[in-house]
């Protein structure tokens, strides 16, 4: 079920512009991540390969005024809607 027009999704991807895992063309379309089974919607950035999700800490920021990252492992899939 693979669109023809839709570019192939990375094995690491951000949604954080100035990181270097960002692309642009993935989120001009819509994406799912599932965490062992359960689809979360909190996802940061992800690493298919390694088997992790990095999501923002409730209420902890960085010196930048940016939340805190935190890895959560498991089994990472990833999927267009």
């Amino acid at each position: 079920m693979t669109d023809t027009n839709k570019p192939e999704l990375p094995d690491q991807l951000s949604i954080n512009p100035r990181s270097k895992f960002y692309v642009e063309e993935v989120f001009e379309h819509e994406i799912g991540v599932t965490l062992n089974g359960k689809e979360r919607f909190d996802v940061e950035e992800y690493c298919i390969s390694e088997g992790w999700i990095k999501i923002a800490a409730p209420k902890a920021l960085d010196r930048r005024g940016q939340p805190l990252l935190m890895k959560v492992k498991g089994t990472v899939e990833v999927f267009y809607k």
